[in-house]
Order: structure tokens, then C-alpha cells, then sequence
């Protein structure tokens, strides 16, 4: 689906001079659907390739850990949750997450501060979870 908006984002670009824009819309919908019948007829001219995905790094974190925390996640309130995965998932700056959630530095402060205590308490408040500033995890390395 990705790939067919980015075609179809090109295509109208490069016709967008002759684009009528109160029919904007109606183009664009027609432009998707004629590249996924495109695609769905001719599967031998699709621009991927297919084969194996590349070695992935995994950290010394189970698969199960990794779940129990990203269900607690959802559990976090939403500007709280916004803000724990930008700082520490993204590995985002205090200044880089506001400007990303157009807030102060000390909303994102209090923000992260409330959501961590708030997924730790999701989480049973075990050591197991401990988050960590993206500043100590390139300490420890």
C-alpha cells in the first residue's frame, strides 16, 4: 500500500499542472487503483525484490519481554506513551521530542518522567523493565 501512494504521489506530481483541484481527490483515487490493477495483472514488473530480509541485530532482550512491554505501551496514556517512545525508542533529544510534539522541553520532561513511572506500574514495577537514557545505553557500550 505504501509503495502504490508513493507511485501515485509521483505520478500525480509530475501531471500536477494539469490537475483540476477540486477533482484532486477523484484523480488520486483513480491513480491508486490503476496501479494496483497494474500490479495485480503484471506481477512480474513489480519494482521489488523479493528474496531474504537482511540480518537483524537482536538485543539480549526475549521475545516475550519485548511484547509485555509494547502491550503495556498502549496501556500508557497517549501523550505520555508519545513521549517514552520518542526519547527512548527513537533515541530522540528532550529538544528534538518537543519540537517533533511542538511542546515545551519541560512538558516532554514531565511527560516522560509520568510515562515511565506509568509503564513501570503497567509492568509490575519489576528491575527487569528498567528503562534507560539513550545517553547510559551508549555509556555501557
Amino acid at each position: 500500500a505504501e509503495d502504490l501512494l508513493q507511485q501515485a504521489l509521483l505520478r500525480m506530481y509530475v501531471r500536477w499542472n494539469h490537475i483540476e483541484c477540486a477533482t484532486v481527490d477523484a484523480y488520486a483515487r483513480t491513480v491508486i487503483t490503476r496501479l494496483a490493477i497494474d500490479e495485480a495483472r503484471k506481477p512480474y514488473r513489480r519494482s521489488e525484490i523479493s528474496g531474504e530480509l537482511p540480518e537483524m541485530p537482536v538485543a539480549d532482550t526475549n521475545v516475550a519481554d519485548i511484547l509485555a512491554v509494547r502491550d503495556a505501551l498502549q496501556r500508557v496514556p497517549p501523550r505520555q506513551r508519545a513521549t517514552v517512545v520518542l526519547r527512548y525508542y527513537q533515541g530522540l533529544s528532550v529538544a528534538e521530542t518537543a519540537a517533533a510534539l511542538g511542546v515545551s522541553e519541560g512538558t516532554v520532561k514531565s511527560q516522560t518522567a509520568r510515562g515511565l513511572t506509568a509503564l513501570r506500574a503497567e509492568l509490575g514495577g519489576g528491575d527487569a523493565f528498567e528503562m534507560a537514557s539513550p545517553e547510559s545505553i551508549e555509556a555501557r557500550k
